[in-house]
């Protein structure tokens, strides 16, 4: 049974669609049924379900981007930041300039937000920035996270990776495998000039798993290397348009489907009385490959 997130408002604009050819399969009507009853139930403020999260007042922000082909190559921002200890999720969207992000004004609005939501700010605040190859990483610590840090004074910042080449397996009883999700490498193969570690998070039954990359380029947090890594893999499984883990933590994939849909689809900012809702949660195809 999904719980209100707590804002008092009624949804502005939430809505539903469902495609008939989808409804025409009898043997399956109860099982979409069951996800269309999901997806409403985030889209009116539920959460589905929780992690236990042992830190308090701490506040996760997940971002990507989506570059909109059909507007003149611009790139559309997402950011989606988490305002309570369930995670529950605030979207913005915003335009991306030729040199980078534009921080401050969506960062400061995500504060606010969480003081409204909570009474305080966050004492914690740990940012994954999603969609960077090796390539852009100098780029992001140089320029990003100076932005990131003018505004929210973040504690941690996380660069995430999933288009990597490396794999990883397991020797169990004798046979080589895929290891176990939850399987955590920060040694060997990691740089030892950074502090960076890879998840496998998923469990896939063929062909081999594909582990994500996380290099943590700035840290004041305090927190361990292992209490990141399970907080990490935690939030990869508060994804709720999907019954599972996913490669990456919640709140990156959140952004990414934001990001997607705007530069997509919709082509302009969504109105901000949608902030508070994942009214993005559009397909009814829950499949291995989010």
């Amino acid at each position: 049974q999904s719980k209100p997130r707590g804002a008092s408002r009624a949804p502005q604009g939430a809505n539903q669609c469902v495609v008939a050819r989808t409804l025409s399969r009898p043997q399956a009507l109860m099982t979409i049924a069951t996800k269309i009853a999901l997806q409403m139930a985030c889209k009116m403020g539920g959460e589905l379900w929780s992690v236990e999260i042992p830190l308090k007042q701490l506040m996760i922000v997940g971002i990507d981007c989506y570059h909109d082909t059909a507007a003149g190559k611009r790139s559309i921002g997402a950011l989606v930041a988490s305002l309570n200890q369930s995670i529950a999720m605030l979207s913005v969207t915003f335009n991306m300039c030729k040199q980078g992000l534009t921080w401050r004004f969506v960062c400061v609005s995500a504060l606010k937000e969480y003081l409204r939501f909570n009474g305080c700010l966050p004492s914690r605040i740990i940012v994954y920035r999603d969609g960077v190859g090796d390539g852009q990483l100098h780029s992001v610590v140089n320029y990003e996270v100076q932005q990131i840090m003018d505004s929210i004074n973040p504690k941690r910042v996380v660069v995430v990776k999933k288009r990597i080449s490396s794999r990883f397996f397991a020797h169990i009883n004798g046979k080589v495998s895929n290891p176990p999700p939850g399987t955590i490498v920060d040694a060997e193969v990691t740089r030892p000039e950074w502090y960076d570690f890879y998840i496998v998070s998923q469990a896939v039954r063929s062909e081999s798993v594909s582990p994500t990359h996380y290099n943590v380029v700035y840290d004041t947090s305090g927190l361990k290397p292992d209490h990141m890594q399970r907080l990490t893999y935690k939030l990869c499984h508060m994804y709720y348009n999907w019954q599972g883990i996913i490669r990456v933590p919640a709140p990156c994939q959140y952004a990414h489907k934001l990001a997607f849909l705007v530069g997509q689809s919709i082509h302009k900012e969504p109105n901000m009385k949608l902030d508070d809702q994942l009214f993005y949660l559009l397909t009814l195809v829950w499949c291995s490959g989010l």
